[in-house]
């Protein structure tokens, strides 16, 4: 075998790897809303329901300028919603300053987030949405502080702050 056709065998079992991990289907608690009229909503009537930016961000997985989110600084007592739907996602005691420029949080309303492996920029992540909406949140990482070691890291344009 030459060299060409090793080169050649390796780049087409890469590119068959690559296509066989398509993110798959959002895991996001179907049964339990599965029949929310959220789901229902069509592109348009998002559109006219959302800022430009949350519109973005929550139905096609824009990302914010980091630093940008008033939500940056907020540190009241009260719930973090999903601005698509207004399902509570965080409690604001589970908020932390992570440095990144995005509001974080090292846990999460288990059950109200569904999770998907994104492979947008090349390698794989855990994307995260409201389960309620399927509005896209951010992405999960292993360096969050105790007691769970995970670092939700949120658009802020995609959440909404409810005061205790």
């Amino acid at each position: 075998m030459t060299q060409l056709s090793r080169r050649h065998l390796m780049l087409t079992a890469g590119a068959v790897a690559v296509s066989a991990c398509t993110p798959g289907p959002a895991d996001a608690s179907e049964a339990q809303y599965a029949s929310s009229p959220f789901r229902r909503l069509t592109d348009a009537q998002w559109r006219a329901r959302l800022p430009a930016a949350s519109y973005q961000t929550l139905r096609h997985a824009a990302t914010e300028r980091p630093g940008t989110s008033p939500l940056n600084d907020e540190h009241r007592r009260g719930t973090f919603v999903c601005r698509g739907c207004d399902l509570p996602l965080f409690r604001s005691q589970w908020k932390f300053d992570s440095g990144t420029g995005w509001p974080s949080f090292y846990d999460a309303i288990a059950s109200n987030i569904g999770t998907k492996t994104d492979f947008e920029i090349g390698i794989p992540r855990t994307e995260y949405h409201c389960a309620r909406c399927l509005g896209h949140q951010g992405h999960i990482f292993d360096d969050g502080p105790r007691p769970t070691g995970k670092r939700y890291c949120n658009n802020g344009v995609a959440l909404k702050f409810v005061a205790a």
